[in-house]
């Protein structure tokens, strides 16, 4: 009978946690509605090839050829619409751009469960994309990446060296740092969020430490600009300043966004400043060595 009450109990385990994480993952998945030519910003639909025969949807928005390229990534649950205001600013300054919907977002292939390390993968796809097809004669690349996204370039920038330059707004640290904080905002006790962890390592293969931008930013030789709001209660302050502390202190850059939470930084009166500053630094200049 031991054995019996045994078996219940690790099923009630595997439905609950199942539960757990299905509502953790969930999201509505929309297109956008939008597009550059409502703001009168000339732009082509591109289809890019990702991991196991996916596409990723994008927009590419070109300045001239040899200009330095800059690729947004979007954040959980959004779509490549999220960074117009970031197109309608970057646009005029002579950057190339590309915008796309990562994988299970927008009109991006499916992938079952996207992480942090799936938006990687897209974003390694998409320089890859811009190399093989010859849109830019450039090879300063840069990424700028909103929240996951942001985690995402930092991955990339580590795992791919033709990443020049990164900015980040609400970048997570660790994908474990983000769940743990999502279990106390739901008062799951400790042991319980423990053990949904390992299943989820176990059931998914997952190798969080792999994926963490924590660990990735130690290897990347791009240079990077954090920015985080010391408001922020979606990815608290702490992950930003965990993701300064483990970069080289040479090229990695922390902005702390007085007043501003995790979607609103950019409309802090220094940010474009800031942001342009930043990228003609690291990617313009570079132009020129």
């Amino acid at each position: 009978m031991t054995y019996f009450w045994i078996i219940i109990a690790l099923i009630l385990f595997i439905f609950s946690a199942d539960m757990l994480i299905e509502r953790m993952y969930r999201y509505e998945i929309k297109t956008h509605r939008i597009t550059p030519k409502k703001f009168k910003i000339p732009f082509e639909e591109i289809h890019i090839p990702s991991v196991k025969d996916s596409q990723l949807y994008g927009w590419w928005i070109p300045s001239s050829p040899a200009a330095p390229t800059l690729i947004l990534v979007h954040g959980w649950g959004r779509n490549l619409a999220r960074m117009m205001p970031y197109i309608e600013k970057l646009h005029p300054l002579g950057y190339n751009l590309l915008a796309f919907d990562a994988r299970n977002h927008g009109s991006s292939s499916p992938v079952k469960h996207p992480t942090v390390g799936t938006f990687s993968e897209d974003i390694l796809a998409v320089v890859d994309f811009l190399i093989k097809t010859k849109l830019t004669s450039s090879d300063s690349i840069g990424v700028l990446g909103l929240s996951i996204g942001g985690g995402a370039a930092i991955n990339a920038a580590g795992w791919e060296n033709r990443i020049k330059s990164v900015v980040t707004i609400g970048a997570l640290s660790h994908p474990v740092a983000v769940m743990n904080y999502e279990f106390q905002k739901r008062h799951i006790p400790n042991i319980i969020a423990k053990a949904i962890l390992g299943y989820m390592r176990l059931r998914f293969r997952l190798d969080f430490d792999k994926i963490a931008p924590v660990k990735n930013i130690t290897q990347a030789d791009a240079s990077i600009l954090l920015i985080h709001g010391d408001e922020d209660e979606t990815i608290p302050l702490a992950q930003g300043q965990a993701l300064a502390e483990a970069g080289d202190p040479t090229q990695t850059r922390l902005w702390v966004v007085p007043g501003k939470g995790h979607s609103n930084c950019h409309n802090h009166p220094q940010f474009w400043e800031k942001v342009n500053m930043f990228l003609q630094e690291t990617l313009f200049n570079m132009e020129k060595k």
